[in-house]
């Protein structure tokens, strides 16, 4: 997954121990890289030509926004690292056909944004704002990285009456762990990333490791949760989803699926007609009627 971990390695380890802010700098921008750039797929091309398209200015980095629908009943979707909104785009369409409005967004460094890199506190104030253009959020629909980030911002002021996950990252520390094994780090270099974020991410804010805890405060989220996972998932393990269970307690759901691993969960159309059952049910538990053209 790290090509250039034999090289980074030595100098990393070393410059932890002889200077740790530089180290700290240089890990913490490689921590917050994704993989590479995903482009849409042929089937998702249409989706994103049909959405409304705006721009977001977050931290210096222009910020690709997407809205489908008349506004009403809005819906957010939040995509994964290394990947990139139109990802979503069977929940998108499945939502529009039942009267919703999705809305989304490339997190910089992905999709059609700038940068180079991301990290959840950008993911925060991105869906802070469309929570400001758009109000409370009839559902949120969350994947992979996407949960941990969609989750530390609904407990910042961000509404929703409905949350799904898919392949969910439950931990923060889980994401520090994997890429110290990545590269195989010291754990002083884990160190010297955790003081540049204290110190330049998000300065003054408290307890920030604790509120970058998925499972932090779930009473926060007061709405229904529904969790998909895969017992394949060769990228976030099915433990993640099952702390997340945990700690929303009876308001939580935990549908484990079979062969789909991390990505074609997202695609299935039994998950995606469950997940949107969900999201479209009423208190009662029956399904609203579309709302009427034009």
């Amino acid at each position: 997954m790290y090509p250039m971990a034999p090289l980074i390695r030595p100098a990393l380890n070393t410059a932890a121990r002889l200077a740790p802010g530089p180290a700290g700098r240089l890990a913490f921008q490689l921590f917050v890289r994704p993989v590479g750039r995903a482009a849409p797929r042929p089937a998702e091309r249409e989706l994103l030509a049909a959405a409304r398209t705006g721009r977001l200015r977050v931290r210096g980095k222009d910020v690709v926004t997407y809205a489908w629908g008349d506004g009403r009943r809005p819906v957010l979707l939040v995509h994964g690292w290394s990947s990139r909104s139109s990802r979503l785009g069977a929940f998108a369409e499945a939502l529009l056909a039942c009267g919703h409005s999705p809305v989304a967004f490339d997190a910089p460094g992905h999709g059609a944004s700038s940068g180079r890199a991301s990290n959840i506190v950008e993911y925060r104030e991105i869906i802070r704002e469309l929570h400001a253009l758009h109000g409370d959020f009839h559902a949120v629909v969350a994947h992979s990285f996407g949960v941990l980030a969609a989750l530390f911002s609904l407990r910042d002021g961000v509404r929703t009456g409905r949350f799904v996950g898919l392949g969910g990252v439950g931990s923060f520390e889980f994401l520090l762990g994997g890429f110290r094994a990545g590269f195989g780090l010291d754990e002083r270099v884990v160190r010297c990333v955790r003081s540049h974020v204290e110190q330049h991410l998000v300065p003054g804010e408290p307890d920030v490791w604790d509120r970058f805890e998925a499972t932090r405060d779930p009473a926060a989220l007061d709405a229904p949760v529904l969790l998909f996972h895969d017992e394949d998932d060769d990228m976030v393990p099915l433990d993640q989803a099952r702390r997340l269970e945990r700690a929303h307690g009876d308001r939580a759901r935990l549908v484990v699926t079979q062969g789909l691993g991390h990505r074609r969960i997202l695609t299935d159309p039994a998950v995606v007609t469950e997940a949107v059952d969900f999201l479209t049910a009423t208190p009662s538990g029956e399904r609203p009627a579309p709302l009427a053209a034009g």
